[in-house]
């Protein structure tokens, strides 16, 4: 039996004694005001104390935080696919990656409305270093992908985790959530990582063959779509250091001031389509080219890639950013003239307009979506 005490989330009987533990600390403490406004301490804590499970804690209080920021910061969710799947299997959801804690936990939400079985997801270690936010991860059914390892020790982790993957997945009917690369996708462009289907992948058997290994996980491809990006500004400084090819190194709280501008920021209206759950065909297809197990790995990635595009859902806000981007109306008759008054003005705010590099690249996050979208019908 491996161990797995470094990087699970809690069992169920760990759950009471860690919410007592932590429910006073001042961060915990304003989550739950904010869930609850009209109650006082004592009434929450009564509620805290009903939590025997994650699955308790998630729907008497994480489902109603997640309902509290949609109401409050959004206009509205809708979702597409889900009612295809089946309440009684686990499923592997790969989505892109926009939000730290948002992406998880809306595809939670929008899991539980339908009656589906709710992930263990994947969250860096390097998210979680405040005891506090180890102890939310962790009732929250977050699992840890150890981060600045040396070589030999990222490998040793990457075999674990591939393991408690598959262990969750095929042993405790649990479905996983991961997101499509390691760190959100800064410029709009949502690429699978290679490296990302490796790790999952190092869990097969020996005398397996990774495709089919891939088949029984039942990978479904997830889109992400939020119609304005709370974090768009502090996106920029990465997504500009990058062009220029220059190192970026994050500020000390950078990850902690994205996570609560990601929560309490304005995102319009918000999307999240499944794909299609990829099958032994989709996967016999490419095992016909006779590939290598890299070009192999290229081509699942592509086939995830092309899934989350085809679902995933265009806003004005991108068409209009594609449309300033070349200059052009090709797509004049997906948005209004107010709506594009209120898209150049957001630019105006947020980018720096006389820098034509910091434009472009603030357009280019918008945009990427329709590009990507468009290069389906190249095929």
């Amino acid at each position: 039996m491996q161990n797995f005490d470094d990087i699970r989330f809690y069992k169920d009987e760990e759950v009471q004694p860690a919410l007592m533990e932590y429910s006073r600390h001042p961060m915990v403490k304003a989550l739950l005001q904010f869930t609850f406004p009209e109650k006082d301490f004592g009434e929450i804590e009564e509620i805290l104390k009903e939590c025997h499970s994650i699955a308790d804690f998630q729907q008497k209080v994480i489902y109603l935080t997640v309902e509290k920021v949609l109401e409050k910061t959004s206009e509205g969710l809708t979702d597409g696919g889900f009612e295809k799947l089946d309440p009684s299997e686990s499923y592997f959801y790969i989505s892109n990656h926009r939000d730290i804690i948002l992406d998880t936990s809306l595809i939670n939400y929008t899991l539980l409305n339908h009656d589906l079985v709710m992930t263990g997801s994947a969250i860096g270690d390097n998210l979680v270093q405040k005891p506090f936010l180890m102890a939310l991860s962790k009732l929250n059914r977050n699992f840890l992908v150890l981060r600045n390892q040396s070589p030999r020790e990222m490998l040793k982790s990457s075999m674990k985790l591939s393991a408690y993957i598959r262990k969750l997945l095929m042993e405790d009917n649990r479905s996983v959530w991961m997101a499509q690369r390691e760190g959100r996708t800064k410029d709009g462009n949502d690429v699978t990582q290679q490296g990302v289907l490796k790790m999952v992948g190092m869990a097969k058997q020996k005398d397996e063959d990774i495709l089919d290994y891939f088949a029984k996980l039942k990978i479904v491809p997830v889109a992400m779509s939020y119609e304005l990006d709370p974090t768009d500004m502090l996106k920029m400084p990465e997504v500009l250091a990058k062009r220029m090819q220059e190192e970026y190194k994050k500020t000390a709280n950078e990850d902690f001031n994205s996570i609560m501008q990601g929560a309490m920021g304005q995102k319009g209206r918000i999307e999240i389509n499944a794909g299609n759950v990829l099958k032994a065909e989709d996967f016999d297809k490419i095992r016909e080219k006779g590939l290598s197990i890299n070009d192999q790995l290229k081509e699942v990635a592509q086939l995830i890639d092309r899934s989350i595009y085809r679902s995933y859902k265009l806003w004005p806000a991108n068409y209009i950013a594609h449309d300033l981007l070349k200059n052009e109306e090709r797509f004049r008759d997906r948005y209004s003239d107010k709506e594009k008054r209120q898209f150049e003005r957001r630019v105006s705010r947020r980018a720096d307009v006389k820098n034509p590099l910091a434009l472009n690249s603030y357009l280019l996050m918008y945009a990427n979506p329709v590009i990507n979208k468009m290069s389906l019908n190249e095929e």
